[in-house]
């Protein structure tokens, strides 16, 4: 697939243009005095801390996740579950995010990005009060259901807004802005399960995701809603006002007539959504939404302290504290891949870590089949978590969030979160059956990792053959590209037909 024609339109006879905003000003020789760096490049101060407000929704998904991987050793004993309820624990929360990304469709067109995000607040809050006072595992579960549902929200509508509010040239690393939110999340959720294991205190664990929802609505009052979004709503004044926040007046007119150009050549319906080009553009998304979940880092994240219980390390307190290190870990990768996806761009990150995850998957199958338990586990699930967080678990949402054009964005995410939810729900469910089969059948649970090693060498093939490489370009020059690969398409068949 070529990309090539946003560099093109940066590069003329060997100068380069500042702004990806304004392709018809070439500041190779600009008029003596005039304030190019204030001018053309944008305030990226203001456009970083809307992005760290709108993360904050990830950074409740990471907490969310890592409070129930640091419970269910206390929830399994209190109510004596099974593999299955176990697994339903964990998972039950996925069927609300599933819904989340079909509620988002209607939600972040109709109320616009930001009020979307303040419904799935609310729900998280509500989810927070529920998983902490259940009497029954039933109520335990209608809560995880309904916090699924402001998580799959969140999942979507934040990398969306985060990717209309950013410049190109920043755009890779403010929307991994909210894959550090989630993994800072995880981290400080384990530090509090570790906290509260001692008196096994776990309905204080999900109580205490009310803190960060409160301070999340909070900042959210202060949002303001997405250019590209009131142009669509014929709002064009707003977004201007808006977007000269961060750039100059030429440049944010030349912004509001780029988005509209694009939305005029856009129909904007489900039927846009599977049109030859854009298929191919929901197939990636779908298939790297899928393969986050599927190559198991994810899913070993999750069931950490229970893997570490099952690796020799007994207690729970002692399980829950192997896991502070390991997020740790989590975040120092995350924001390597941060400072690195705008440079090296985002192909050449998912190839190395799928790569990583092989191998490091690969010798977590030879530490159980051989024994090898211990801090060998705890080493070796450093290497696959490094190389997760660095590739996969930031850049399937980063590249949803860019490829679509303006008026099916939402859509086209939406089936793209579903089914990375759907492949959320069928991973952690099925993960404890698996390891249970894994050890009857074969001694040890190495059998599910050998798998996940390779869906994990699936991915490699699959980016190195089909995912497009977007680092520079703006979205509309994104969505163009796919409408001209689409009509390239169709002249190619045309010709053949005509032999």
């Amino acid at each position: 697939m070529d990309f090539t024609y946003g560099a093109q339109n940066r590069l003329v006879h060997g100068k380069y243009r500042i702004s990806t905003f304004m392709p018809n000003i070439d500041t190779s020789n600009p008029p003596v005095g005039a304030p190019i760096a204030s001018a053309a490049l944008p305030a990226t101060g203001y456009v970083f801390r809307l992005a760290v407000v709108a993360a904050l929704g990830g950074f409740l998904f990471g907490y969310d996740i890592s409070i129930i991987s640091g419970a269910l050793i206390f929830l399994e004993k209190e109510f004596q579950l099974t593999a299955f309820q176990t697994g339903f624990a964990v998972s039950s929360a996925a069927i609300g995010c599933i819904v989340g990304p079909l509620v988002s469709v209607a939600l972040s067109d109709w109320l616009g990005r930001k009020k979307t995000l303040m419904v799935a607040a609310v729900l998280l809050g509500a989810c927070a009060v529920m998983t902490a006072l259940p009497r029954t595992m039933s109520e335990f579960y209608f809560g995880r259901i309904i916090g699924g549902i402001g998580v799959g929200l969140a999942s979507v509508v934040a990398p969306m807004y985060i990717s209309e509010m950013a410049p190109a040239r920043l755009r890779g690393r403010l929307v991994s802005l909210n894959q550090l939110a989630i993994v800072t999340g995880l981290f400080l959720a384990i530090v509090v399960s570790y906290a509260l294991s001692g008196g096994g205190h776990w309905r204080w664990m999900f109580a205490s995701t009310l803190l960060p929802v409160v301070i999340w609505v909070c900042a959210l009052t202060i949002l303001p809603e997405s250019p590209r979004w009131l142009v669509t709503k014929n709002r064009e004044r707003e977004a201007l006002q808006l977007l000269e926040r961060s750039e100059s007046k030429e440049q944010a007119q030349a912004s509001v007539d780029e988005i509209k150009s694009s939305i005029s050549q856009e129909e904007g319906g489900w039927a846009e959504v599977f049109q030859p080009g854009m298929r191919m553009a929901l197939m990636v998304a779908v298939v790297l939404a899928i393969l986050q979940q599927w190559t198991g880092v994810s899913i070993l994240l999750v069931y950490a302290p229970t893997i570490f219980q099952s690796a020799g390390f007994n207690t729970a307190s002692d399980a829950i504290w192997q896991a502070i290190p390991l997020n740790i870990w989590n975040i120092i990768c995350t924001a390597v891949a941060f400072w690195l996806v705008d440079r090296t761009g985002r192909k050449p990150l998912l190839l190395a870590g799928s790569a990583a995850m092989a191998l490091g998957l690969a010798l977590m199958a030879l530490c159980f089949r051989f024994g090898w338990s211990g801090y060998w586990v705890v080493v070796v699930m450093f290497l696959c978590v490094g190389a997760f967080v660095s590739s996969l678990a930031p850049l399937a949402w980063l590249i949803m969030a860019e490829i679509f054009p303006n008026r099916i964005r939402g859509k086209a995410m939406s089936v793209a979160g579903v089914a990375l939810w759907v492949a959320f729900f069928c991973g952690s469910q099925f993960f404890p059956t698996m390891i249970a089969y894994s050890k009857d059948r074969f001694g040890s649970p190495a059998g599910v990792f050998w798998l996940f090693a390779g869906v994990c060498v699936f991915s490699f093939f699959f980016c190195w053959r089909l995912v497009p490489e977007t680092k520079g370009r703006t979205l509309e020059e994104i969505a163009s590209s796919w409408k001209k690969r689409s009509a390239h398409q169709k002249l190619s068949k045309g010709a053949d037909c005509s032999k």
